[in-house]
């Protein structure tokens, strides 16, 4: 299973302090996500948070792949970031987005499922556990009423994603 990190000298505007701040909790959230999406969705491939130029700007915290589906987790530590995460263009459109599958990722009460856009899922990071609060049941998500979670995904986001880390690993 492969999972690729952003590389921080590889983001604009990241000074050299920024760079060796401690770790936060959208960090944390973020590794937790990876380590789920590996785990409880089987997934051989994960990126996080990785800067690609692909036409809808978006840079996920955590997307993942299996088989023939995509995962996408955006992880919020906030209110805030939540609320301003529902004002980007392609969470408006969400054939714009990526991921099959698309779930928020934060502390149990920052965003409640009366929050949640049409087919996203909830996971709320617990002390030692993610709990799914609204997800898809069981392994295989392709059947019957996991259907309503399908979401329409930009495929061309995807593969330059999944270009762009390819040749980050190497060394082009």
């Amino acid at each position: 299973m492969a999972v690729i990190k952003r590389n921080s000298a590889e983001c604009p505007g990241k000074s050299d302090k920024a760079k060796k701040r401690p770790p936060t909790l959208h960090d944390e959230l973020v590794a937790r996500a990876a380590k789920w999406l590996k785990g409880s969705c089987g997934c051989s491939v994960v990126l996080t948070e990785l800067k690609a130029f692909t036409d809808s700007g978006e840079c996920p915290d955590a997307v993942g792949w299996r088989s023939n589906y995509s995962v996408l987790i955006e992880c919020k530590a906030s209110r805030r970031d939540f609320l301003a995460d529902k004002k980007k263009h392609f969470r408006a459109t969400p054939g714009r987005g990526v991921g099959n599958y698309r779930f928020y990722l934060c502390p149990p009460g920052v965003i409640t499922i009366d929050d949640l856009p049409e087919g996203w899922g909830l996971l709320y990071a617990e002390a030692g556990k993610i709990k799914r609060e609204v997800a898809p049941k069981g392994n295989t998500w392709g059947h019957g009423n996991n259907q309503k979670f399908m979401q329409p995904r930009n495929t061309e986001a995807e593969i330059t994603m999944l270009v762009s880390a390819l040749r980050r690993t190497r060394g082009a």
